[in-house]
């Protein structure tokens, strides 16, 4: 398949893994932020590939498990209303908040519907028009614009039973948050091509003069990954920092302009809550006030508004790169995908998924 086994090739990964062998002198820390990244780098074994000055870090970059478990409990708490229909994607189903999942609250008759896409929800209003359907808008910008669309597909169809639960993060504010903890041992960062299809670069280049660590944004393919490692390796054996694209075939430097254009129209940023980290300045997206009537914190009152449990999940330090998945005493025992007590053990972009389902056989 074109673009994807070429970049699974084994020939080319023994000839990466052999330039960073060939490369590395000294030991580096190296963070790969994305979940996708992870999940790549724990399925396709490289951890155990790379030499062992390199020690691959796993960062906050899946958006469902940083969804702070209060929002979680307001879209339950909107699911359990009898007007309410509930839309979201299906990553979101298992994730515990501070009381239930929505699993659970389906099971008490609440009306969540699992989607591919937020236009969907939006034909659901259309054909609904007795109830309120809310989208749960869970994503990194990566997924934002789909989000923001559905706002103005609505807006412009004037349809008054359409509205999202905006639970958006962004990925630079993170990295900023990462480097200025003072127990932070990052040389260098892995960004994720994904979110730079959507973005472009420019947002990283302060970054990396900032804090004078290598950014390389890569694929989630082996060769991607591994040529992304050693294009990091090879600034820090260096001593340079830059800003590198190894995700030229799909990352283009200004990104996807009508996409830039249709998030800032619809969304501002302000700080959020990120669960197991806690609140990172200006790093959410929220709804304008243009678009109030499609924002759900503001269409719906009397929100429940939990403050955030503490409850013995681990995954704060699994993704701040504090711990690996292994190194949580309840990792496989008291918490599986079947009973998890955090959410990186139930997302498709989770640490600790990628390690049960992955590094265990």
């Amino acid at each position: 398949m074109k673009y994807l086994d070429e970049f699974r090739n084994a020939e080319l990964v023994d000839k990466l893994l052999s330039k960073i062998r060939k490369t590395v002198t000294r030991g580096w820390n190296i963070m790969e932020v994305c979940g996708g990244q992870t999940h790549g780098l724990v399925r396709h074994g490289i951890l155990d590939m790379l030499p062992p000055q390199i020690r691959m870090i796993h960062g906050p970059g899946c958006p469902v498990c940083v969804t702070p478990a209060a929002l979680i409990d307001m879209a339950i708490d909107l699911s359990l209303r009898p007007e309410v229909i509930l839309c979201t994607y299906g990553d979101m189903l298992r994730v515990p908040g501070n009381t239930i999942s929505m699993q659970q609250a389906r099971a008490k008759g609440a009306d969540i519907r699992i989607l591919y896409s937020p236009l969907e929800a939006v034909q659901i209003a259309v054909n609904n028009p007795g109830k309120e359907v809310v989208f749960f808008a869970v994503g990194f910008e990566t997924t934002a614009p789909a989000n923001a669309l559905s706002v103005l597909h609505a807006y412009k169809a004037g349809l008054s039973n359409y509205s999202i639960l905006s639970a958006h993060v962004m990925v630079p504010p993170a990295i900023e948050a990462i480097m200025s903890d003072p127990e932070t041992a990052i040389n260098g960062f892995l960004a994720a091509g994904h979110v730079c299809t959507v973005m472009g670069l420019s947002e990283y280049e302060p970054l990396v003069k900032r804090w004078k660590v290598p950014i390389v944004v890569t694929g989630f393919e082996p060769v991607d990954l591994l040529e992304g490692i050693w294009m990091v390796v090879s600034q820090l054996e260096k001593g340079e920092y830059k800003l590198e694209n190894q995700y030229r075939r799909v990352v283009e430097k200004d990104g996807n302009r009508k996409a830039i254009e249709l998030v800032r129209d619809v969304f501002e940023h302000r700080s959020r809550e990120w669960r197991g980290i806690g609140e990172i300045p200006l790093s959410g997206l929220f709804v304008r006030d243009k678009f109030r009537d499609y924002d759900a914190l503001i269409k719906f009152d009397n929100l429940v508004k939990h403050a955030e449990s503490q409850y013995d999940c681990r995954s704060g330090d699994v993704m701040k790169g504090k711990i690996k998945p292994p190194e949580c005493p309840h990792f496989g025992t008291k918490c599986t995908p079947e009973f998890p007590l955090g959410a990186p053990m139930v997302s498709s972009e989770g640490a600790c998924a990628a390690y049960f389902q992955y590094a265990q056989k």
